[in-house]
Parts: structure tokens; sequence; C-alpha cells
């Protein structure tokens, strides 16, 4: 009942995500980033929030996508109510979605960029939402959307990666999102040269122009000098 994306750049270790669904405070529960390690993102019919610990403690042993989700769905027996993404920190995807969710059930995954979602308009909202997220951030896209060649990301990737994040997900909405619409929205940013990001929309009728109003608070300059001080570590 939710739709996601997820980004690891195994150039510089940046990991990000964004995730919307037509319910309440979506990202308490769903998206989860570490820099340099990987993400994943747990969803479906009924969320199990205790698989993000268990996939970060393979991630970080060294185990793949696959092998870190396998070692947490391995462990649950109500599997068929999940759908779970995770990204290693090589941009590698495993996907997991359970018989038990509601169609459209769907996943779009490229070296470094995937979505997948549930309770969808049509499949074709993955689709968009990564291949929107290629066009703005990769100078490769096209070959990249044909699979052609991996994804390639300027130097300047991360300044503009906020914006991109929240513009890839207003055209995953655009084309019809989750079916019973976006209420709850949040996306999370971790690097080895700023901060994290950590922005949240717990409930709104237009969760997009909620998270622009919302960066536009975040890059207020008030703000910004308190952030740039935060410690990297």
């Amino acid at each position: 009942m939710t739709l996601s994306l997820v980004h690891c750049n195994p150039a510089t270790g940046t990991v990000a995500a964004i995730t919307a669904t037509g319910g309440v405070a979506v990202g308490g529960y769903v998206h989860h980033c570490w820099r340099g390690t990987g993400a994943c993102v747990t969803q479906g019919l009924f969320t199990n929030p205790w698989y993000p610990a268990r996939i970060y403690e393979a991630l970080a042993a060294g185990a793949s996508a696959r092998q870190a989700l396998r070692a947490a769905v391995s462990e649950d027996s109500d599997s068929g109510f999940r759908q779970c993404l995770v990204m290693d920190s090589q941009g590698r995807t495993s996907v997991h979605s359970g018989a038990e969710n509601v169609p459209e059930v769907a996943e779009t995954c490229f070296p470094s960029v995937a979505a997948v979602g549930n309770m969808l308009q049509s499949a074709e909202v993955v689709r968009i939402f990564a291949e929107r997220f290629l066009r703005l951030s990769a100078t490769n896209s096209s070959a990249a959307i044909q699979r052609n060649e991996s994804p390639r990301f300027p130097v300047h990737h991360d300044q503009h990666l906020l914006t991109h994040l929240i513009d890839a997900l207003d055209a995953a909405l655009s084309a019809g999102g989750d079916k019973r619409g976006a209420r709850s929205a949040a996306l999370r940013i971790e690097s080895f040269h700023q901060a994290p990001i950590d922005l949240r929309i717990d409930w709104s009728e237009d969760v997009v122009s909620a998270l622009r109003a919302l960066v536009d608070e975040f890059m207020a300059e008030n703000f910004q000098a308190f952030w740039r001080q935060l410690p990297l570590r």
C-alpha cells in the first residue's frame, strides 16, 4: 500500500530513499538508509518493522543485497504479507513481494536505483518513478534506462539529490501512485560529507507540495547555519 525508491551511489557511499503512502506517518516505518552500507524499504499489506535491523546486520557483515534480504525473509513466518527492497553498497538490488499483497504489485530495478510498490494504480508507476530519477540524475540516463550501461552520476550529484527525489516522486504520483492517493511521504539522505537529511510529511492532502515547502524551510539560511555545524560521525 506504498511506493518507494532507493538509490545507492557506489562511487561516494551516498544512500537515499523516498517513500509515499495512502496512510499516516510513512517515514517512521518504511525506509532505512546507511551510508556506505546500503538501504532497505519494508512495506506491504502489513509492514515488518524488524526487517531493517536484520538487513543492516547482514549488509554490514559483507552480505549482498540478495543474501541480506533472504536472511530477513527466512525468519518471518508471515512473509507473504511483506514487500521488501534491499540495495547494497555496490548498487545491487533484491526484492521480495509476498503473494498476499494487494495488486498492482511491481518493481523496477537498475544498478544503483530501484523502485517498488503495492496497491498501485498501475505497474507503470514504479517504472516512471525509477526512470524519472535516472533522467534527472544520471549523465547517461538514456543508456542506463535501456540497460546498456550502469548509471553514472556527476560530481555535484548530491547537491541536487534532494530535489531530484521529490521530482521523481511527483512523476510517480502523477502517474497514479497509491490507489488510495498519497497522504504521507518522507525522504532520507545519508552521505560522508554532510549531515543526514530526514524530512517527513505525516499527513497532507498534497504531499509533494508539502515536501517542497518543507525543503524551502530546510534550505533557509537560519536552519542551514545549524545543519552545517552538525558532526559527520
